[in-house]
C-alpha cells in the first residue's frame, strides 16, 4: 500500500478530517461507503417499510455471510451474525453441555474480562474451576504447559488471541494443536484480530471464534460474527430459540442445522449490510497488506515512545499487534486519555476489569492504549509521540 492509496482511503473516511484517531481497538472510523450503505437501507425502510425492505435484502445478507466466512476461512453455514462480540461468545458458551462439580475450564492469562466473568460465574454455580494456563517468558500463552494441564475433567479451553491491554499476539494455532489432540472444545476471542491480521479457522484449530465488527475491520457498532465449526455444531444447544433458529414444525421444535441456530429473527439489516461493505473493503485492500502496514506503523510508535523519559512501553511478546500500550510515571492512564483528547487525539485507557488476570499478574492498574490502523500515517505517529512527551515532561 503506497502513500497515494492511504490518502485515498483517508479521503473516504469522514473521521480523518476531525482529529487523529488511535482508538481503533475500541472502535475504528467507518468509511463513507460503509455509512452510505447503511443510510441507503434506512431510507428504503422509511419509504417501503422495514419488513418489506428486509425481505428484498435477504439475498444481499447472505452475500455478507459468504464474505464474512471467506474472510476467516470458514463456510457460510458456519457463520452467525450477532449484536456484539460479548453476545456471540456468551451464546456459544451457554450452549455447551452443563458444567459439573470438579470440571475445569482453562484460560489464557490475557482473557477478556467479560468472558472471564461469564466463566467464573458458571463455575461458582456448579462447583467447577477456572484455571489460568501458564505464560511463557514473553507473556504469551504456553501451549506446552497447557498440554500438561489436560485431563478428563477439562471441558473448555478459551483464549483471547490479541489481548485488549497490549500488543501481544498469542500463539492461537499452537493451542489449537493441543486441544485438537485432546478432543477438548476450544474458543477463540478474535475481537482485536478481525480486520488486522490474517485469520484461517482451519489453521487455528478452534471450534468457535467470535469478533465484533467495529474494531480494526471498521464495521458498524452493533455487529459481530460467531463462527462454529460444522462438526462441532451438534454439540451445542442454544440457550434460547425463536422462529428462525428453532421453529416449531408439526408440533416439533426443528433447530437449524447451521450456525444460524444462534441467530434471532430480529436484527439490523442496515448494520449487517454496512458490515458487508467493510468486509469487502478490507478484502480489496488485502489483510496481509493491512497487517504489514499496521505492524510497521506500530513499531515506529513503540520506538518513539521508548525514547521518551518517564514513558514505559508495556507491550509483551515477540509477535506484536497494532495495540501499543504504555504508561507515564505518575500519570494515570485515564488522565493521559483525557489530556490527549483535548489535543484532538483519540486513545484508550484500560484498567484491571478488561484483562484482570494479566493486569493483576503484572501489577498494573491502568495502561494507556494507542491502537494503530492502516489509516494512520507517520506524521500522526510523530504527533502522538510529541504529545506524550509533553505530558511526560510535565509529570
Amino acid at each position: 500500500m503506497n502513500t497515494f492509496d492511504v490518502e485515498e482511503l483517508r479521503s473516504e473516511t469522514p473521521g480523518c478530517e476531525f482529529g487523529v484517531h488511535f482508538n481503533h481497538s475500541g472502535a475504528s472510523l467507518p468509511s463513507r461507503p460503509t455509512l452510505e450503505t447503511i443510510w441507503r437501507y434506512l431510507h428504503r425502510e422509511a419509504v417501503d417499510g422495514p419488513m418489506e425492505t428486509a425481505i428484498d435484502a435477504g439475498p444481499l445478507l447472505e452475500d455478507v455471510r459468504a464474505d464474512a466466512a471467506s474472510l476467516i476461512g470458514a463456510t457460510p453455514d458456519e457463520m452467525a451474525f450477532m449484536g456484539s462480540g460479548s453476545a456471540a461468545w456468551g451464546a456459544a458458551f451457554a450452549a455447551l453441555p452443563p458444567l459439573a462439580a470438579g470440571d475445569r475450564i482453562l484460560v489464557g492469562r490475557q482473557e477478556w474480562g467479560g468472558n472471564l466473568a461469564t466463566m467464573q460465574a458458571a463455575a461458582a454455580r456448579t462447583g467447577a474451576r477456572v484455571e489460568t494456563i501458564p505464560a511463557r517468558e514473553d507473556g504469551g500463552v504456553d501451549a506446552s504447559a497447557l498440554a500438561n494441564l489436560i485431563d478428563d475433567r477439562v471441558r473448555l479451553v478459551s483464549l483471547t488471541w490479541l489481548p485488549a491491554n497490549g500488543g501481544l499476539i498469542n500463539d492461537a494455532a499452537a493451542v489449537g494443536c493441543v486441544t485438537k489432540a485432546a478432543g477438548i472444545p476450544y474458543f477463540i476471542d478474535a475481537a482485536q484480530a478481525l480486520g488486522q491480521i490474517p485469520i484461517h479457522v482451519g489453521a487455528l484449530g478452534c471450534d468457535a471464534l467470535t469478533a465484533a465488527g467495529r474494531k480494526f475491520l471498521r464495521g458498524p457498532r452493533g455487529t459481530a460474527i460467531l463462527y462454529v465449526r460444522r462438526a462441532f455444531l451438534q454439540r451445542l444447544t442454544p440457550s434460547y430459540l425463536d422462529v428462525v433458529s428453532g421453529p416449531i414444525v408439526d408440533g416439533v421444535v426443528a433447530i437449524r442445522n447451521d450456525a444460524r441456530r444462534f441467530e434471532a429473527s430480529e436484527n439490523s439489516p442496515a448494520l449487517l449490510l454496512g458490515l458487508g461493505t467493510a468486509i469487502r473493503q478490507a478484502k480489496a485492500i488485502g489483510i496481509n497488506i493491512i497487517h504489514e502496514r499496521i505492524t510497521t506503523l506500530a513499531g515506529t510508535l513503540r520506538d518513539n515512545l521508548r525514547s521518551i523519559p518517564k514513558v514505559t512501553v508495556r507491550d509483551l511478546g515477540t509477535d506484536l499487534s497494532g495495540i501499543v500500550s504504555f504508561t507515564i510515571d505518575g500519570v494515570p492512564a485515564s488522565e493521559i486519555r483525557v489530556a490527549l483528547a483535548e489535543r484532538q487525539i483519540a486513545t484508550g485507557a484500560n484498567g484491571v476489569p478488561y484483562t484482570p488476570l494479566d493486569m493483576t499478574a503484572r501489577r498494573l492498574d491502568q495502561v494507556a492504549r494507542a491502537s494503530v490502523s492502516y489509516l494512520n500515517t507517520p506524521s500522526e505517529m510523530a504527533l502522538l509521540s510529541d504529545a506524550v512527551a509533553a505530558l511526560a515532561a510535565r509529570a
